[in-house]
């Protein structure tokens, strides 16, 4: 009997295929950490991915669940996720998409964590953008650490250490910082409520995150132990090369529903609120922001200008005019 906590691995997809899946699986089954399940949600594919789920499910039943919506259904990623939630037994909780992979000591570096500060919520840390995986010559060279986790406030550096709330919360609001294969204490997630279902694709991880750094102490820790694949039938790269506009009006849901959501949990008044309010400004008054953007730069050309002349016409000595 190990006294290790359960960690129940949520995997949701949707025509995911077969080898990167796969992928994706087995790097569950690398770990280092053993005292795990994999919950497989399928959200309503049509390809050869409902398969794959299946045999593992069948193959492994002690480890590995299947789990669809009524009737096979797609419903989107955040009802995915909820779906997976409500049958995970783990005291932990991690979310891991179809095309990514874990390093193989993932799992027990992450737990070792929320095992050693109860106040943390969850943890998260750099993730790897991973271009390498094609083997072309041209992609070995593109990978690289992407470090969320470290950035300076009034001159602090936030790294290895539990960061209290709001900071990472407002950090996101103002997209300085992203958050992506973090570890949850299931109760945790039970008391803010899972993922929001009408966030189907874009935001929705955003609006779960949100709603934890709002109200809870978040561990970021310097180790990397995600490999964030790079491919062209991802999900956020369709999204970034023919919904561009989609994006914009996501943002603008996204932002809507946090006023809403401070509001009811009691934020209004508070630096979240502030903060929230300035982001939204842009989005309620998008002509008067553009003209003021455009004024703004009308002006910083001007100045410029100015100071060019006098550099040019005026002797040395009467040079340093502040404009």
């Amino acid at each position: 009997m190990t006294s290790k906590p359960l960690i129940s691995c949520i995997i949701i997809f949707f025509n995911a295929g077969t080898e990167f899946f796969t992928e994706a699986i087995e790097s569950v089954f690398s770990q280092t950490y053993n005292n795990w399940e994999i919950l497989l949600v399928d959200d309503g594919s049509t390809d050869s991915s409902t398969e794959v789920a299946l045999r593992y499910a069948q193959k492994y039943p002690d480890k590995v669940h299947y789990l669809e919506h009524e009737n096979h259904q797609n419903r989107g990623m955040s009802a995915a996720r909820n779906l997976g939630i409500r049958h995970a037994r783990g005291e932990y909780i991690t979310f891991l998409d179809a095309d990514d992979i874990w390093l193989p000591n993932t799992l027990t570096k992450q737990a070792a964590i929320l095992d050693s500060y109860p106040d943390a919520a969850m943890v998260y840390g750099p993730i790897q953008w991973w271009y390498s995986w094609t083997g072309e010559p041209d992609d070995i060279g593109r990978d690289f650490v992407d470090t969320p986790g470290v950035f300076l406030e009034n001159s602090r550096t936030y790294l290895d250490t539990l960061v209290p709330p709001p900071t990472l919360f407002l950090l996101l609001l103002q997209r300085r910082i992203s958050i992506a294969g973090m570890l949850v204490r299931h109760q945790i997630i039970e008391r803010v409520g899972g993922f929001e279902d009408k966030f189907r694709g874009l935001y929705e991880d955003q609006v779960f995150c949100s709603k934890v750094c709002l109200q809870f102490p978040v561990f970021v820790t310097s180790q990397w132990l995600y490999k964030y694949r790079q491919h062209p039938a991802s999900c956020c790269a369709i999204a970034e090369k023919t919904q561009k506009e989609y994006w914009h009006l996501q943002r603008t849901v996204f932002l809507n529903w946090l006023e809403q959501y401070l509001s009811e949990q009691g934020f209004i008044k508070t630096e979240a609120w502030e903060v929230l309010q300035k982001e939204l400004w842009p989005y309620r008054h998008p002509i008067l922001n553009s003209l003021l953007n455009r004024t703004h730069n009308t002006t910083s050309w001007i100045k410029r200008s100015v100071k060019l002349t006098i550099k040019r016409v005026l002797p040395f000595r009467v040079r340093k005019v502040k404009i």
